[in-house]
């Protein structure tokens, strides 16, 4: 039986959605196939789930992965302040209000371009090899 002096929620916080109660947007079978390959090409990244999609990660520390649709890189410095300052760029959120701190979603536009993501890719795995092992 719960106190009478604190909540009786059966210890769920409050601040917390309920179980089962938060629903994403699966990212596209062609999106999803396309950073398959892509990240398949690129030397000395692991491939596993985040956030029930795909993902990459350098000596442990993720770079890059999908999220409901849409391409999040992992930057510092100018090349988090030049990929924010892309038009259809932004924080990565995975839950609204709360970013990701060092995460990028990239545009459509850079997306579609395989020389631009690549580019992209390439400072994120560069970032994740600068950070301490996991």
């Amino acid at each position: 039986m719960p106190s009478s002096d604190g909540p009786s929620d059966g210890g769920q916080r409050r601040d917390m959605p309920e179980r089962g109660s938060m629903h994403w947007e699966r990212s596209s079978a062609e999106l999803t196939a396309t950073f398959e390959a892509t990240t398949a090409a690129m030397p000395g990244l692991t491939r596993r789930k985040m956030f029930g999609e795909a993902a990459a990660f350098v000596n442990g520390n993720m770079v890059t992965g999908l999220h409901a649709g849409r391409w999040f890189v992992r930057l510092t410095g100018e090349a988090k302040a030049e990929a924010l300052a892309l038009l259809g760029a932004g924080p990565f959120e995975p839950m609204p209000g709360r970013p990701m701190g060092d995460y990028v979603v990239l545009p459509p536009s850079v997306v579609a371009d395989d020389v631009a993501l690549r580019g992209w890719l390439d400072r994120a795995v560069a970032v994740g090899r600068a950070l301490k092992p996991k």
